[in-house]
């Protein structure tokens, strides 16, 4: 089973048809309807959808961080800081992880892109 994803709205949206002409499975906030709930309800939604959500936004970092700590759980997260990684890179790595990773290899983990 390879992992879904979850785009919050700083994901320009370039990257999500990338990834869907790869056939990766992909639900953006904004398809969902959830483009404007706290980072905490976004990633309690992600949990709810079994998606890993993937972020250019570092508010995601610190709640994941204080989920980690609390033993909070949540499905994953992956980042990019918008300056360091192209369109295109970030389309090959979440590639790479939605096809050669399972969902509970995610669970609680916070990945920074690139690698």
């Amino acid at each position: 089973m390879s992992i879904k994803l979850y785009m919050d709205v700083h994901v320009p949206y370039a990257i999500t048809k990338g990834l869907r002409l790869r056939d990766v499975d992909v639900l953006t906030a904004q398809e969902d309807g959830t483009a404007e709930i706290d980072d905490p309800e976004l990633l309690d939604r992600a949990m709810a959808l079994d998606r890993v959500l993937f972020t250019q936004d570092k508010d995601f970092l610190v709640e994941a961080t204080r989920r980690q700590h609390s033993g909070e759980n949540f499905a994953g997260v992956v980042f990019a800081h918008q300056h360091e990684v192209t369109v295109g890179l970030c389309i090959e790595y979440l590639e790479l992880i939605a096809k050669l990773n399972e969902p509970e290899e995610m669970a609680n983990l916070v990945v920074y892109l690139p690698f």
